[in-house]
């Protein structure tokens, strides 16, 4: 009996040995975790999308009403809101012209200095607005303008409206320059994306994104021509499209409640936040046609956008503590009990970047 239960421990000493160590619970090296959760201080929270100017650390949140905030990503801080930014759901940044634009949802942007701050000018362009896109090759910004049905182009340096289009989505939602003076969009009502020349404002394609649903998120490899959609349709999936024919080379699972895609080309990567579900899921581009998922981590309920970046491997977003009040109305698009109140104090900055392995 004895030698039997020797023989035994001894099998199992020898199978324990053999495991990897990755099996017993240690993360690799290389994946992100949570570096820093930041609270800022105020009432009930609002907000939309992100934007990061690496040249100053500066994290811009767009708050809605309270208007548009930027935290210092250096200090941990916020420093100031800029003026004139009420109804502020998005910010883009334009460091060649050393300007910023937020999107206002009245319809305006306001435009702002880069390096000091300062408010420059309000201008009103449409009924509403909801995010926006800057195309380097013709100079012009494309304002998306769901609830009008409209996409603005504007001259960033002169601010003239060159171009007013009518469009056939009703829930029209994130678009991209494409590196060749177009303009991609999202008809995410339609499972569409459409291509706009960004001087005439012409629609020249107008592609099905087949196999996604609610087509939400996008970002755009220039060099390999290459669109990635963040699709939160029942089942959620990232889709690659070539962006000069609209021919799909890829689609792979994604989060619950995407919103934020954004593309790193000096690691190949593409990374998403998505908020139902609170993970971040990074794709790796082994080339044009050929992709795989790199890692998936968790954050928190309702971290949806995304800014990043690159150059020290840093990824934002922001949450809050959320709750389904059944006397108001509900927003069941993204999920049945998706929050409709959030709670005063409860607004959070989280910051994940790469860290070593640990149990």
């Amino acid at each position: 009996m004895r030698a039997i239960i020797a023989a035994l421990l001894i099998t199992l000493g020898v199978q324990a040995s053999a495991a990897p160590a990755d099996d017993q619970g240690r993360v690799p090296d290389g994946f992100f975790r949570l570096r820093s959760a930041v609270m800022l201080k105020g009432p009930a929270p609002d907000w939309d999308y992100l934007a990061f100017d690496g040249a100053r650390q500066h994290l811009f949140i767009a708050r809605r009403d309270a208007g548009l905030w930027v935290f210092d990503t250096g200090s941990q801080r916020l420093i100031r809101r800029i003026a004139n930014t009420a109804g502020a759901g998005a910010a883009l940044l334009v460091p060649a012209l050393n300007r910023g634009y937020s999107t206002n949802e009245d319809g305006s942007t306001t435009v702002f200095n880069l390096a000091t701050l300062a408010t420059i000018t309000r201008i009103k362009f449409a009924a509403d607005a909801d995010a926006a896109s800057y195309d380097p090759v013709t100079g012009r910004i494309a304002f998306v303008s769901g609830d009008s049905r409209t996409l603005t182009l504007i001259d960033a340096r002169s601010l003239k409206i060159t171009a007013r289009i009518t469009l056939e989505a009703h829930k029209a939602d994130a678009s991209a320059a494409d590196g060749t003076g177009a303009i991609l969009l999202n008809e995410r009502d339609r499972d569409m994306v459409a291509r706009f020349d960004a001087t005439t404002g012409r629609m020249t394609a107008e592609w099905p994104t087949t196999g996604c649903s609610q087509p939400t998120g996008m970002a755009v490899d220039t060099q390999s021509h290459r669109a990635f959609v963040g699709c939160r349709g029942a089942k959620p999936v990232l889709l690659v499209m070539n962006s000069d024919t609209g021919a799909i080379v890829a689609r792979m699972d994604l989060g619950r409640g995407n919103d934020g895609v954004v593309y790193d080309p000096l690691r190949h990567r593409i990374l998403t936040t998505n908020g139902v579900d609170g993970n971040l899921i990074i794709f790796h581009q082994d080339d044009a046609d050929q992709y795989r998922m790199e890692q998936a981590i968790t954050t928190r309920p309702n971290a949806r956008t995304i800014a990043y970046d690159a150059a020290r491997q840093r990824v934002f977003t922001v949450t809050a503590e959320g709750v389904v009040d059944p006397a108001r109305p509900v927003n069941t698009g993204p999920a049945t009990f998706y929050p409709n109140a959030y709670y005063d104090e409860s607004f959070v900055v989280l910051t994940y970047a790469p860290a070593k392995a640990r149990r």
